[in-house]
């Protein structure tokens, strides 16, 4: 009698990796090409891989000159980020929409995104009228629509476009 895959003599079918393993794996594939990009420009700094809210998180922290992988206003951090975005898609053949933080950059500015968000919302409900942020980045307006999206009795919405795009908060209608 023939063997079966449920009796474990014939190859089954490998089950497909859930979606944690495929962003554990995008952060692995990231921290290596980091480290090799941190030696490369002879940088110092630890790097700490996560997974939240449905990506992967990639943190380098520890370095003395960090900052300068952080640039103005965060240009560098982006670049950097892209070019690792990159480095992961052709790695793995998928599209990664993977996070990377530098020195706690990223968290302090989602902080102060956060708290102008809701302050901007609150301002907007007493007053009535409607507040047109300056032009932010994707992530700086994904930070500030979310905080908005907590205040009842206010929307937001993002109008322009790149790199002129900026959010716009209403009263509700």
């Amino acid at each position: 009698m023939p063997k079966t895959a449920q009796d474990g003599d014939v190859d089954a079918p490998k089950d497909k990796p859930s979606n944690e393993d495929v962003l554990v794996q995008e952060g692995d594939i990231a921290g290596d090409y980091l480290e090799k990009l941190l030696d490369i420009l002879d940088f110092d700094g630890d790097i700490d891989l996560d997974v939240e809210g449905g990506r992967a998180i990639v943190s380098i922290d520890g370095g003395d000159d960090l900052t300068k992988l952080v640039g103005d206003k965060g240009s560098v951090l982006e670049s950097l980020q892209e070019l690792t975005r990159l480095a992961v898609q052709q790695s793995s053949g998928n599209r990664s929409r993977l996070m990377l933080d530098i020195a706690g950059w990223r968290k302090r500015r989602r902080d102060e995104l956060t708290e102008l968000g809701l302050r901007t919302a609150e301002e907007v409900k007493e007053s009535g009228e409607s507040a047109r942020l300056r032009p932010m980045t994707p992530f700086e307006r994904k930070v500030v629509h979310d905080a908005v999206a907590t205040v009842r009795g206010v929307v937001s919405e993002s109008e322009g476009e790149e790199p002129q795009r900026q959010v716009v908060v209403h009263r509700n209608r």
